[in-house]
């Protein structure tokens, strides 16, 4: 069930390393040669086609120059380009305020028909009550000193969640029983967003299940992941996000998806864990 969310990243940049490799060594060039032709230290050609070393787009141009492949230069700076796109890290997503973040997915969101999204200590995005956002947010802004425009970013954030009443869409949530209980807010807070989660599970186009902390698993995924449709996956990191498009590792989510719903309760099994977690906070006995 594990997974890994540098894979996809790590595997982009290996084909790049091994495409440039396959040209070296089909124009007849030791690693040597080539990097005396490029113009480099002997060391560099070695290092990007072992991946230790990322190659710029300027040295993809000089590669395929030198090894009679200038047509596939372009391509391969796109492939470059792709890899690095994967992974960006939260300041640099976040460096024109939280509000542009939260706008920037929107259109993904609109145009994705199947949503499934999976969380092991926070209550998903989509189904976050008002006050809930804003805690989360206005923490995020303070830790990554970012500009105040939390109240715009909570706006933002609750116009997408109107999504989960478009017809046509379908919702599917799991959420880690640990993630009821984890203190992000106080507990008044903390009580008006569980009680919204049994609105929610009652919603007809959306499907809700918690995973006991008792479920008998291996590992279980530390971040949460969005899968949207099949043809991408959203993973928030603690230092950036992830974007995945290559199929073999969307389906991998897909899988761990599924195994992780097999454990998870539904209903009125659900609704007695999260009165159980309301409780918990509330002080209060059934």
């Amino acid at each position: 069930m594990a997974v890994s969310p540098s894979s996809s990243v790590q595997q982009a940049r290996q084909l790049l390393a091994d495409r440039l490799r396959e040209l070296r060594e089909q124009a007849g060039l030791t690693g040597r040669d080539h990097a005396r032709a490029c113009g480099w230290h002997g060391a560099k050609t070695s290092r990007i086609e072992n991946n230790k070393t990322a190659p710029s787009a300027d040295d993809i141009q000089t590669w395929c120059r030198v090894t009679g492949a200038d047509d596939q230069a372009a391509d391969l700076v796109e492939s470059l380009r792709a890899a690095e796109g994967m992974f960006v890290e939260w300041r640099r997503m976040e460096r024109n305020g939280l509000r542009h973040a939260q706008e920037a997915v929107r259109p993904l969101f609109e145009r994705t028909r199947r949503f499934r999204a999976y969380s092991s200590w926070l209550i998903p995005g989509m189904i976050q009550t008002p006050a809930y956002i804003e805690t989360v947010l206005r923490a995020a802004q303070r830790r990554r000193d970012l500009a105040d425009d939390v109240d715009q970013a909570v706006t933002s954030r609750l116009e997408r969640q109107r999504l989960l009443t478009t017809n046509g869409k379908v919702f599917a949530f799991l959420i880690e029983e640990s993630a009821l209980r984890t203190d992000i807010a106080n507990a008044d807070v903390m009580i008006d967003q569980l009680r919204h989660l049994g609105d929610v599970a009652g919603m007809p186009n959306v499907s809700l299940g918690i995973v006991p902390m008792r479920a008998d698993r291996g590992h279980r995924p530390v971040e949460g992941f969005w899968i949207f449709d099949s043809s991408q996956v959203n993973v928030e990191l603690v230092s950036g996000h992830l974007t995945i498009t290559q199929q073999g590792e969307v389906a991998l989510y897909a899988d761990t998806f599924a195994q992780l719903a097999e454990l998870a309760v539904y209903g009125n099994e659900a609704r007695a864990l999260i009165r159980a977690a309301v409780n918990s906070l509330s002080g209060a006995t059934e």
